[in-house]
């Protein structure tokens, strides 16, 4: 799955991959991949500026850390983050209800 496909929908993505707990940017990347079953496959152009973005939105905060001499920023989400990743599943809920209403099909039909 292309990038393209998801805008509107990768922030709320990285929002609730953020949420089974801190993880820094290359374990973003893979959770998205492993989550998706290997559809989701983002390049680190993509993800790494989203994540800037919402870490200057305030959704996201991060620090920086030296593990095995390596320096890596590992991003967590905020109490704000939690609240827009809790109003995104429900608009998202929202919408697959009504338009599975026109997509699935129907007995009868």
């Amino acid at each position: 799955m292309k990038a393209d496909a998801l805008r509107g929908h990768l922030d709320a993505l990285l929002l609730a991959v953020l949420d089974d707990g801190p993880r820094h940017g290359y374990a973003v990347i893979e959770a998205l991949q492993v989550r998706s079953g290997g559809a989701l496959t983002l390049p680190t152009g993509t993800v790494y500026p989203a994540l800037r973005r919402l870490e200057r939105a305030g959704y996201v905060e991060s620090d920086w850390s030296t593990v095995g001499g390596r320096e890596r920023r590992t991003y967590r989400l905020t109490p704000e983050g939690r609240k827009t990743l809790a109003a995104e599943r429900s608009t998202w809920q929202e919408f697959t209800t009504t338009i599975g209403a026109f997509l699935s099909p129907q007995p009868g039909h």
